[in-house]
């Protein structure tokens, strides 16, 4: 199995993990994370972030064809994760340790996409 293949399947179930988890906070709202009795604002504000969590999966999945010429499209994709990811650092450092989910995903977003890019990256200079 060449390389780029493997990265288009390693790329290709990453990008379950923001699809799915932006799908269920769409459906479910704040109660997602036990924060069903959130005003309608913070509902509304958890539905609209699920969205973009969404796009950002989608945006990964569209990636994946022709991994090797995206490499734009990754590194932008990868620096939005890694902005949330900061995001969520900074909570756990000034409000305390989430649940386990959620520290699953920080590492996500700040090791596992930035070291998916840097991949993407040596795929692409191989190829092209």
């Amino acid at each position: 199995m060449s390389e780029k293949r493997l990265l288009q399947i390693v790329v290709a179930i990453g990008s379950l993990v923001p699809i799915c988890a932006g799908v269920a906070g769409m459906a479910i709202g704040p109660a997602m994370v036990d924060a069903g009795a959130a005003p309608i604002t913070a509902d509304s504000h958890y539905s609209y972030l699920s969205g973009l969590l969404l796009g950002i999966g989608i945006g990964f999945v569209r990636t994946i064809p022709a991994i090797e010429q995206r490499t734009a499209r990754f590194r932008l994709l990868t620096a939005i994760v890694v902005a949330g990811g900061l995001g969520r650092l900074l909570s756990l450092l000034l409000r305390g340790v989430p649940e386990k989910p959620m520290l699953a995903a920080l590492v996500m977003e700040l090791a596992v996409t930035p070291a998916l890019a840097l991949w993407q990256g040596r795929v692409a200079r191989q190829l092209t």
